[in-house]
């Protein structure tokens, strides 16, 4: 006899166990389907963004950053250290720990809310039923009966023929969290937000990086005049991005990657010690329901909802990496917590025009809405402020005084339209436009805003002063 439930989440990463987690508290009885097994060989929560992907990433950029600044950014504070060095394996391990910890976390969540975790595949089946194939093959399958499914499978790094993964030399986002020694010379290929950040890693760590970016522009979703002053301050640590690079060919011998690249000037050669491949991801939608299941999807995969994550099918919703909208962990998480408040019969809304964007390089890139660009394709009229944090009192403090704050508000009301920040601490600092954002603030509501000094959060103050040509601390 099969079990039933109210609701059934197959995917534990961000988008899906928020999701289990919210529909119990709810008081709905949720089982949770996911076949992830971590690096021990034991099923883990979290999917992705907690087992290789935000988290570690995150925390390797940490480990990295302290060590780059003990070697060369502390002299400036009249300090001085002998004998640096540094221990990959150890910097793994303790990435590892931060893991296993966060995991472990949601199972004690899951634990207390009482939900079923089922490990093993989930496939969905017509009649609002789930298959799940358990990991053990010796195992027979079981069949979950559901009032609503949600499907949250996520995203996985996306193959190109020119360099195929084999895990030794030419490795993917999830192999690149893996090393244990510091390659001299380092080739990624897409300089994206994962092929910047570990590229960063890596970079700080003494490698030798260079970065192909197949498209002419870098950060293309970014404000261009944001991109363009990142480039400048990626370039100036020393990583090597090529623009309009595009990878023809690879060979991996057992020391090294050759790799053939053609740009505007023609055909180019290089040789590297390992080669990362970042050039995007793609939904995890591949067997996820039987043939007979008449879900709507598009060419790439993506399961075809509307604005409440309701899929063409009654009471099966899809959420995260698996539908339209940026590929975040914190709007997979935001749309699975508003699935369940739907399913239990709650108003809910979901605003994602202001869902905000973070790389977590040095310095940092966060923005939230419209771009300059944006704007000018739309013809609607505006007025931008910006702030350079070479003039903000905390940042030279901190030595991080590199980049700027960038407000757009609409010429007619005033009302924030776009922010964007690169430099110290953006993915904290972005969370002030954010919220202006969705109150429907207007930059004079943030220049009114008393902040604190010295802080950095002064620079939007200033950014907003600078939308009336009113900014205090600048000539």
């Amino acid at each position: 006899m099969s079990k039933s439930y109210d609701v059934v989440v197959i995917g534990a990463g961000p988008a899906g166990y928020v999701a289990a987690i919210r529909a119990a508290q709810l008081g709905l009885k949720t089982a949770c389907v996911d076949r992830w097994i971590n690096k021990q060989g034991e099923p883990a929560l979290g999917g992705t963004c907690l087992n290789v992907g935000c988290i570690p990433s995150k925390a390797l950029l940490e480990s990295s950053e302290h060590y780059h600044e003990l070697l060369h950014g502390l002299g400036e504070h009249g300090i001085s250290a002998k004998s640096v060095g540094i221990d990959v394996p150890k910097m793994i391990a303790r990435k590892d720990k931060i893991v296993s910890d966060l995991t472990g976390g949601i199972k004690q969540l899951f634990k207390a809310n009482k939900i079923d975790w089922v490990q093993g595949a989930g496939r969905l089946l017509t009649g609002k039923q789930v298959e799940v194939t358990p990991n053990g093959a010796d195992q027979p399958s079981e069949t979950l009966e559901a009032g609503a499914v949600i499907l949250a499978t996520g995203s996985r790094p996306v193959d190109i023929p020119a360099a195929r993964i084999n895990r030794d030399r030419i490795v993917d986002s999830t192999g690149a969290l893996e090393l244990t020694e510091v390659p001299k010379r380092l080739g990624v290929i897409g300089a994206g937000v994962i092929g910047i950040e570990l590229g960063s890693v890596w970079r700080r760590l003494g490698s030798e990086v260079i970065l192909l970016e197949a498209q002419d522009d870098f950060l293309p979703l970014a404000d261009a005049q944001i991109a363009r002053e990142s480039l400048r301050q990626f370039k100036k640590q020393g990583l090597d991005i090529r623009l309009g690079a595009r990878v023809t060919s690879t060979k991996a011998t057992a020391k090294q990657v050759a790799l053939t690249y053609q740009d505007k000037n023609g055909d180019h050669k290089l040789i590297f010690d390992k080669l990362i491949v970042a050039v995007g991801r793609r939904p995890n939608s591949d067997n996820l329901w039987a043939p007979d299941v008449e879900l709507l999807t598009d060419e790439s995969g993506f399961v075809h909802v509307d604005d409440q994550c309701r899929s063409t099918l009654p009471d099966i919703y899809a959420v995260g990496d698996l539908v339209r909208g940026p590929m975040l962990a914190h709007k997979g998480s935001e749309e699975g917590a508003a699935v369940a408040e739907i399913i239990a019969g709650q108003a809910t809304e979901l605003n994602h025009d202001t869902i905000p964007s973070v790389i977590y390089t040095a310095p940092e890139i966060a923005w939230v809405g419209k771009t300059e660009e944006d704007l000018k394709a739309a013809g609607i009229d505006y007025r931008i402020g910006t702030f350079p944090f070479a003039a903000n009192g905390r940042a030279r403090a901190m030595e991080q005084a590199a980049g700027m704050v960038k407000i757009i508000a609409d010429a007619k009301t005033d009302r924030i339209l776009g922010g964007h920040i690169v430099g110290p601490m953006a993915s904290e600092l972005i969370a002030e436009i954010v919220l202006a954002m969705e109150f429907r603030a207007s930059s004079e509501d943030i220049a009114r805003t008393i902040h604190a000094h010295p802080t950095l959060s002064e620079s939007l103050h200033e950014a907003a002063l600078a939308v009336d040509g009113r900014a205090l601390h600048r000539a």
